[in-house]
């Protein structure tokens, strides 16, 4: 593990950002993308930054990184001010923007690594005890000669993966990493995360619109909605707050009557003549394997997905509860 410093990974306090957009022909209104925005990430921590389209996200995270200036307020980024020691934070914080790339489009995949490394003055000792490591535990090796323009989009986004993390930051911010992935793509690259927190104590902070990437990958959500902190706190109390609901889908062997009572599920609607159905169900109350374990005692399952929680439904019903 990383030892890490008493410095927090991120803390901003008022920190707002207003922009100046066309109005009609030839007027000009002020829109602020990010309003009084005060938060403390620690070093170490795994966290979702979540909302609706809009909602101010990604321009913090451009803050977070000095690419833009706050309009007001203060923050910090590994204990550096980001736009006057941005060189400094370079060092110490890597980004992925799913649908940006920092590879070189028409070189092979490794070449982008051995610029990306000289441009972070690692030794030669260095970049390849670290490209070696990044390719194995990435599965990225049969495809490192290729152009990246050839790459599919889940070797594209491991590719991306491994050169945010190629200088070993303190920080990795991921702005919607697994966007357009397969199931399976996802899978690997969450499970990578994992392990890579786990061996060097990396700072996670996630702007996703996939829960599933908030549930498995972060211990603290963080949501915001035009540019205001709306919630702190565990993915589970999001949930019990809202009554945000996972689904699970079941596609059976037989037409079958509606699964109308299964224990701590509610039964959706049905299609085929009963052949899928859809039960919703609260994590606080039950997990997926309890409400598939409960429909195999009736019935034979041939498949199964779980769909989650839709971010701007859980943007919505946060505001609904507290009459907003």
């Amino acid at each position: 593990m990383r030892t890490t410093t008493t410095a927090p990974a991120v803390q901003v306090s008022q920190l707002t950002r207003t922009f100046r957009v066309r109005s009609g022909v030839l007027g000009r209104r002020e829109v602020t993308a990010v309003d009084d925005l005060t938060l403390t990430i620690e070093a170490g921590e795994s966290v979702g930054y979540i909302g609706a389209n809009g909602a101010g996200k990604s321009t913090t995270i451009k803050m977070l990184a000095g690419i833009l200036v706050p309009t007001s307020g203060t923050v910090r980024t590994c204990g550096l001010e980001p736009v006057a020691q941005r060189k400094a934070l370079a060092r110490r914080m890597g980004v992925v923007f799913g649908q940006r790339s920092q590879l070189w489009w028409d070189l092979p995949l490794a070449e982008s690594y051995r610029i990306l490394a000289a441009v972070h003055g690692l030794s030669a000792a260095r970049e390849q005890e670290r490209t070696a490591e990044l390719v194995e535990r990435l599965e990225l090796g049969a495809f490192l000669a290729t152009p990246v323009r050839q790459l599919s989009l889940g070797q594209r986004m491991r590719g991306e993966v491994a050169a945010a993390l190629l200088h070993s930051p303190a920080l990795l911010v991921l702005d919607e990493p697994t966007i357009g992935l397969d199931v399976l793509s996802k899978q690997r690259l969450r499970e990578f995360l994992l392990a890579e927190r786990a061996a060097h104590g990396t700072t996670l902070l996630l702007t996703t619109h996939d829960m599933g990437d908030v549930s498995r990958l972060c211990e603290r959500v963080l949501l915001v909605d035009h540019g205001r902190l709306a919630y702190d706190g565990s993915l589970a109390g999001l949930s019990r707050e809202v009554g945000a609901r996972r689904v699970l889908v079941v596609d059976l062997a037989a037409p079958t009557p509606d699964l109308v009572e299964v224990p701590h599920a509610e039964h959706l609607g049905s299609e085929g003549g009963g052949l899928r159905q859809r039960l919703a169900f609260d994590d606080a109350a039950t997990t997926a394997a309890a409400v598939l374990a409960a429909v195999s005692e009736r019935v034979q399952v041939r498949d199964l997905s779980v769909e989650e929680p839709d971010v701007e439904d859980v943007v919505r019903r946060v505001y609904q509860s507290r009459g907003r």
